[in-house]
């Protein structure tokens, strides 16, 4: 594991590109960093600024190579890269409300994105008018969406939302598609179907995450609990509250094996092999050995402005992140076999996790 800071500023999202030598980061601000590695260091070689509003999710296409963002300020863009200048393109996604997430679908011929208008606008590109045009699934949404991910298979589309609920929707769009086929969650797939709604999920819904096979769904509540829907068992739930702090992200590492993470600030694996067998299986993060040094006057202004303390007794925390964990990403291997993955956190740091099997 390797840990690498951008800065004091917290870190709300991240993506990187196709070949993991790029990372696009937000400051939580309007801007997003781009940040290419040369040797042990990162340094940023483009920011893209076009948003008013803090950026709230960033996806990076890594085959068609373009990144969308979104943000407070209502608005999402496609960014492509052109003569070595990243170009926007408005979206119209159409909400009264900020954004709140953004995914691109694995065949990138779409991105679906949550907002606080209660509803998701899955948008496409439309060739005769050379635009990008959305659709929104509204039904049953009684609150903020505040995560979303997509199924393998293209169609479906996991959210989850400020209502304490988490939903399966179709996002089937006729226009540039084929008609698809059954799956364990449902054969009949007209677009904004709701093929699972979860009810009383114990909080809000931080994230959700398809397994690689896309048969089983995992989601993280504001109620500290970690639970799963099996579609090949009747789509039957399976719950397992925690008694860590609420977690904030959570990605599959393989068909069984989860990561989690969140305001503990270091991610935790978790084991799902049957509906009623979810089980804690371990910390990931090494404890760091604390040792007493003194406190250079740098250090002293340093703490001040990080954790507005000058204490250095017991202010260091135990794990790499020193603050809340906001979300994890595939780094290496494929979803099915996951090898690498990174953290972002509060503190402005991002780190880089090794997986072994």
């Amino acid at each position: 594991m390797s840990l690498y800071s951008f800065g004091l500023e917290p870190l709300s999202c991240h993506a990187w590109n196709k070949d993991k030598t790029q990372i696009a980061v937000s400051p939580n601000s309007n801007a997003v960093d781009i940040y290419q590695k040369k040797g042990k260091e990162w340094n940023r070689i483009h920011v893209l600024m076009e948003h008013s509003g803090r950026i709230t999710g960033i996806d990076w296409a890594p085959e068609s190579n373009r990144i969308v963002t979104c943000a407070s300020d209502r608005n999402a863009y496609v960014w492509t890269l052109k003569d070595g200048v990243w170009k926007p393109t408005l979206v119209l996604v159409r909400i009264n409300r900020a954004a709140t997430c953004v995914k691109w679908s694995p065949l990138e011929n779409k991105f679906a994105l949550g907002s606080g208008a209660r509803l998701i606008s899955v948008c496409y590109f439309e060739k005769e008018n050379d635009w990008w045009l959305s659709k929104h699934i509204k039904k049953a949404i009684r609150s903020t969406v505040l995560t979303l991910d997509w199924h393998p298979n293209n169609i479906l589309l996991a959210a989850g939302s400020a209502d304490l609920h988490c939903r399966v929707f179709s996002a089937y769009i006729k226009d540039i598609e084929e008609k698809p086929g059954p799956t364990p969650w449902g054969a009949k797939m007209p677009f904004g179907e709701v093929l699972l709604e979860h009810k009383d999920c114990g909080g809000w819904v931080h994230d959700v995450s398809f397994s690689p096979s896309g048969d089983s769904l995992a989601w993280v509540s504001h109620n500290s609990s970690i639970s799963v829907a099996d579609a090949n068992q009747g789509k039957e739930v399976t719950h397992l509250t925690t008694d860590h702090l609420p977690l904030m992200s959570v990605l599959h590492v393989n068909e069984t094996e989860i990561v989690a993470a969140g305001h503990d600030c270091c991610p935790y694996q978790y084991s799902y092999k049957s509906p009623g067998s979810l089980e804690f299986v371990k910390k990931l993060d090494i404890p760091k050995q604390s040792s007493k040094i003194s406190m250079s006057a740098m250090q002293h202004f340093q703490n001040l402005d990080k954790r507005a303390t000058t204490e250095d007794d017991d202010s260091e925390l135990g794990t790499l992140h020193q603050n809340s964990i906001t979300q994890l990403r595939l780094v290496e291997g494929d979803r099915g076999n996951v090898e690498k993955f990174s953290s972002v956190g509060l503190d402005g740091a991002m780190v880089l996790w090794d997986f072994k099997q």
